[in-house]
């Protein structure tokens, strides 16, 4: 089995441009890719792991530099060996929830985002191939059924929580534990909890 870890190594994270400095981003976005690979690292299964960025990045882990499109950088990996694709802004994946994942026997196993994107999938038939753009999960869904494959939907708070807006901060702080959290909690976010909200502001 491959693992592929998706990394924006030049442009990271640009929708948390209102609380951090593109310095500042790369530092998180290269702490929430610590996190994934740890969980990675911790899930009990043989597996390699190629962190595919679009940039060079130093990691405890194979990079690959692919600066094209995500969808035609992913599409080539996926081969008739089976193929995982976990995001690398999911801040609270831990190794049980990944193991979940990975140990499915479905031709595709996939893990939603609370948006609709797709934040990990583990395709065991090369008749899968990713659409990514927008609410993708359901596009890739729709693959599968087109190419008769079986479905396996895990269903994860761990894996369906992903990074990219402000206020998904707060999640970091409340249930991480990871290199992302402390990370927060070193440049001054703390929780900040009144008005029905809970949210993660700069001190």
């Amino acid at each position: 089995m491959h693992v592929v870890v998706p990394f924006s190594a030049d442009r990271p994270k640009t929708r948390l441009s209102a609380v951090l400095s593109a310095a500042e981003r790369r530092e998180f976005s290269n702490a929430m890719l610590a996190d994934v690979l740890d969980a990675l690292a911790g899930v009990d299964a043989a597996f390699d792991t190629t962190v595919l960025a679009t940039g060079p990045v130093e990691v405890d882990a194979t990079v690959a530099v692919d600066d094209r499109p995500l969808t035609t950088a992913v599409n080539d990996r996926l081969d008739s060996t089976p193929t995982a694709v976990v995001m690398a802004d999911l801040a609270l994946a831990s190794a049980d929830a990944l193991a979940d994942l990975l140990d499915s026997t479905a031709d595709l196993s996939i893990a939603a985002g609370l948006g609709g994107g797709t934040n990990a999938f583990l395709a065991r038939d090369p008749a899968f191939r990713v659409d990514y753009h927008g609410a993708s999960y359901r596009d890739h869904l729709a693959i599968a059924e087109d190419a008769g494959l079986s479905v396996r939907e895990v269903d994860s708070r761990l894996l369906a929580v992903d990074i990219d807006e402000p206020e998904d901060l707060a999640e970091v702080l409340l249930h991480g534990d990871g290199a992302a959290r402390d990370w927060l909690v070193d440049a001054g976010f703390e929780l900040d909890i009144g008005g029905g909200r809970v949210e993660a502001l700069r001190e």
